[in-house]
């Protein structure tokens, strides 16, 4: 309509070249939709004989510009609009009824340990014979102390194996403009310890789609959404870029939705609930799906791994999954890292009845480095002397489910992880710090 409007204008000013360029346009855009049309439903679809005609009238009007014939631009506008009406009631009447629409969404991973939080949406999509479904794992950095980027992180090479991966670089988001991109990292340049690359932050990839989905890669534990201070105590969460930005946001259960909309009417004002409430969706997460369906027999267990775990008579120790948070450590500091040689000494000394297999948060060693420098050497000292001790399990890979799957109990500080090991029935202690 709009090409239309300036065909009109263009005639009117007298300007032939640009109509005659805006003619030629409208005519090969009709010849593409055509194709394409034709390739999907094949030739006898209705519409492709509208467009046919459309062509036509395009080809009538250019001779009459090209020979300077006399034009009335009022009438080359309405019967232009008319033909555009027709065509657009065909394929509305045919999207209802034949043609199959094919959507295309694109996944944005950052670290491969996190993947879990997309996967069973991606599975979805990807089982769906119209959807295209891409997962694009995306680079970020480390932050330093001052806030400027460190080092580049890519773990495009560290995704399961039935997970096809396309390269960020070689997808043009401005070219295919993706019906929806799905992302599990809010915090845009808010976060202290990392940062993705900046043209994957929420606010510039809203530009490229018209749905961008935040997926909360957090589990939290449950909570009451009358509970004001429970409310507030997650409010950070809630009001971050990713949250704000995104056109939808999947979070763990209605009880956290309510929750969300809580906080984000709170800080936008009682106007907003409405906003919030279709906009929050509390449909689960897909990390509870991934874990659930991670079963203990269906692992592949390393040989070094196996080595620790199994007796002497050929049956296993039982597994304590060991789990070490950044906030923990942030709030205790060096208090933390001695309960860490604490643990370790423990079940050091009760290594032939029970296997420890320590899995520390993923962005453990970035947070040292960028919030905690002066805890650096003795962390990785402590670190060290573990894995070349080898009497324990140490799991710095990207398979997060592997290690619940393995695991008899949990002892650690409280994380997404408790909440998964309550779902999968899996005994929790929670460690204290002071003890």
């Amino acid at each position: 309509m709009q090409t239309h409007t300036t065909i009109k204008r263009t005639l009117d000013a007298r300007n032939l070249a640009a109509t005659l360029e805006l003619l030629e346009q409208c005519q090969n855009c009709a010849i593409g939709l055509g194709e394409k049309i034709e390739a999907m439903e094949g030739e006898g679809f209705p519409t492709i004989s509208l467009l046919e005609n459309y062509c036509e009238v395009l080809y009538q009007i250019y001779e009459k510009v090209l020979q300077s014939a006399g034009i009335n631009s009022n009438q080359v506008h309405n019967t232009l609009a008319k033909e555009l009406i027709r065509i657009g009631n065909s394929i509305k009447n045919s999207i209802k009824n034949d043609i199959h629409i094919r959507s295309e969404a694109v996944f944005l991973p950052y670290k491969a340990s996190m993947w879990d939080s997309l996967e069973s949406i991606w599975k979805a999509a990807d089982e769906d014979p119209d959807c295209d479904a891409y997962v694009i794992p995306i680079p970020y950095y480390d932050k330093k102390p001052d806030g400027s980027f460190g080092e580049m992180h890519y773990e495009g090479d560290q995704y399961p194996d039935y997970v096809p991966i396309t390269d960020y670089k070689t997808y043009d988001f401005a070219d295919r403009r993706p019906d929806l991109i799905f992302i599990h990292n809010p915090y845009d340049n808010n976060n202290f310890v990392t940062s993705v690359m900046p043209c994957f932050y929420s606010n510039n990839l809203k530009q490229f789609t018209d749905k961008l989905v935040y997926v909360s890669y957090l589990i939290l534990g449950d909570i009451d959404p009358e509970n004001e201070e429970a409310v507030n105590g997650i409010s950070h969460f809630c009001t971050t870029p990713g949250v704000i930005n995104a056109d939808k946001v999947i979070v763990q259960s209605e009880n956290m939705k309510k929750a969300y909309v809580r906080a984000l009417t709170k800080a936008a004002g009682e106007a907003s609930r409405k906003y919030w409430e279709e906009k929050i969706l509390g449909l689960g997460s897909p990390k509870t799906d991934k874990v659930m369906n991670t079963r203990k027999e269906d692992v592949a267990v390393p040989e070094e791994w196996k080595r620790i775990i199994e007796k002497p008579d050929g049956s296993w120790r039982k597994v304590v999954f060991y789990n070490t948070s950044v906030s923990a450590l942030l709030q205790n500091d060096e208090k933390m890292l001695a309960k860490i040689r604490d643990v370790l000494r423990v079940f050091h000394e009760n290594r032939d009845e029970v296997t420890l297999l320590w899995r520390p948060h993923p962005l453990m060693e970035a947070t040292i480095k960028a919030m905690r420098p002066g805890l650096r050497e003795e962390y990785e000292g402590i670190v060290d002397r573990y894995r070349s001790d080898g009497w324990g399990i140490y799991d710095d890979t990207a398979d997060l489910d592997r290690a619940i799957a393995l695991s008899d109990g949990y002892y650690g500080d409280w994380s997404s992880v408790v909440e998964l090991c309550k779902e999968k029935g899996i005994p929790v202690m929670i460690q204290n710090v002071e003890v």
